[in-house]
């Protein structure tokens, strides 16, 4: 009788054991793979999100965006202006309950 219980608690044990190594996981996965260098893909990835946001706060603006560009964006913040009255439309509107 008492080795049955022991082997019943036992295997409660094993269960609770294997039910949080299973759910942590995933987690000491992610732990581990921030210590280790990136995926080569990964690294380029990153790279160029990170030289194109350089660029594009060195140019002030779009990367790479022509004369034709801006024409089309004055032409069409002209048209929008015309059609929903006042206000700058490059800022996102400022919204006030009461």
């Amino acid at each position: 009788m008492i080795v049955q219980e022991i082997l019943r608690l036992s295997s409660l044990f094993r269960s609770a054991v294997s039910i949080h190594v299973r759910r942590n996981i995933g987690l000491s996965a992610i732990v581990f793979n921030k210590t280790k260098e990136l995926d080569p893909v990964q690294k380029l990835f990153l790279d160029k999100i990170r030289e194109y946001n350089t660029k594009t706060k060195q140019a002030g603006g779009p990367v790479d965006a022509g004369p034709d560009f801006q024409k089309d964006m004055n032409e069409s913040l002209a048209r929008l202006q015309r059609a929903y009255g006042e206000g700058d439309l490059t800022k996102f509107p400022e919204f006030k309950f009461e």
